[in-house]
């Protein structure tokens, strides 16, 4: 790791984080900075190991970016699983594109929680799910799948869906996708109609956030995009950018009554503007219930777009952020504008 961090390899870009004990920051392997002494360095296998040590990103790689940042080789795999979503991409056709199965095993189960075929194997079922919904057979859907046999289908989709797929016109899905952003990658997922999460990739509470989703919606979580990604893309690009200040996408975020509450009064507080837990509290009619406000805030599950970052302790310190202090600050300079707006990166 040592050799590659010192030669500045792209090709491990992905497999492992450097941290610079010196300058608290953390960077990709290929970072063109200057290389530190070998004994102040220490190395991470994931970036939110990195930032749960007490390390911020490098502003020269920023490892935390997805856009033309991950490795080629897994820029290739995805853009192969989006070009034909119902097909297989089998371990001799991963070599044959120069790529080691079992790196992309490790690779996707760190960066999206499930190997690279469980991976192909949601998006064929997520896109399998959608042509049912809008009128294709089972029967038809079952064979443009790859799956090898109706049956195999049939139960490889209860497993993921909870029924069979003759009941999916009644189900709903989430769809699971990932975006870039400013301040990193960011986790979308949306239902047919709404948004109902947008969490940075790197959260802590990232896994119980999409158990919660699942609990909620009573739906399956799948890989995919729909309409409302693009749009959401396109909205958060004109916020960086300095020019957006409200957002315009359906929402969804069921919760307790107290929590609905509470996420209500975060989206009428004003861009550029901060409240308190404490003037939340008392928005809610609960005004002793401030301990209970910062925990609803906590549970945003739909960062960004519902404002949580705007809510700061009475004495005007930033106070917590499930994404860490450093994209709260980032979005509060950024609305209050005492930074100038992120570069669009495409």
């Amino acid at each position: 790791m040592h050799r590659a961090l010192a030669s500045s390899d792209a090709s491990y870009d992905g497999i492992f984080f450097a941290g610079v004990r010196t300058t608290g920051i953390f960077c990709r392997p290929s970072c063109s900075a200057r290389k530190p002494q070998p004994q102040n360095v220490e190395f991470f296998g994931t970036q939110r190991e990195a930032l749960f040590s007490g390390y911020r990103p490098c502003k020269r790689c920023r490892p935390l970016d997805t856009d033309g940042r991950p490795p080629a080789w897994v820029a290739k795999l995805m853009r192969r699983v989006e070009t034909s979503p119902t097909g297989r991409v089998a371990a001799a056709e991963l070599r044959r594109m120069g790529v080691d199965p079992a790196r992309a095993r490790r690779y996707f189960l760190q960066h999206h929680g499930m190997t690279f075929q469980a991976y192909c194997r949601a998006r064929r079922l997520s896109d399998a799910f959608q042509r049912i919904k809008g009128g294709s057979s089972v029967a038809e859907v079952a064979f443009s799948s790859s799956f090898e046999s109706e049956s195999g289908f049939r139960s490889a989709f209860e497993r993921v869906f909870g029924s069979m797929p003759a009941g999916a016109k009644q189900r709903e899905a989430i769809t699971i996708s990932w975006i870039q952003s400013a301040v990193g990658p960011l986790v979308v997922g949306t239902t047919d109609e709404a948004i109902c999460l947008l969490e940075y990739s790197d959260r802590r509470m990232l896994e119980a956030q999409l158990k919660t989703l699942k609990r909620r919606f009573r739906a399956a979580l799948v890989p995919g995009k729909n309409r409302l990604v693009g749009a959401l893309q396109k909205q958060l690009d004109e916020y960086f950018a300095g020019r957006r200040r409200e957002f315009d996408l359906p929402l969804a975020y069921p919760g307790t009554p107290f929590q609905q509450q509470v996420w209500s009064v975060l989206l009428k507080i004003p861009y550029g503007s901060t409240r308190s837990y404490q003037d939340v509290a008392r928005q809610v009619g609960r005004p002793r219930a401030v301990r209970a406000v910062g925990t609803a805030n906590g549970m945003n599950r739909i960062s960004i777009l519902v404002p949580c970052h705007r809510v700061v302790n009475s004495n005007g310190e930033l106070g917590g952020y499930g994404g860490g202090l450093w994209r709260k600050r980032s979005l509060l300079d950024l609305e209050q504008g005492q930074r100038k707006p992120a570069p669009l990166v495409r």
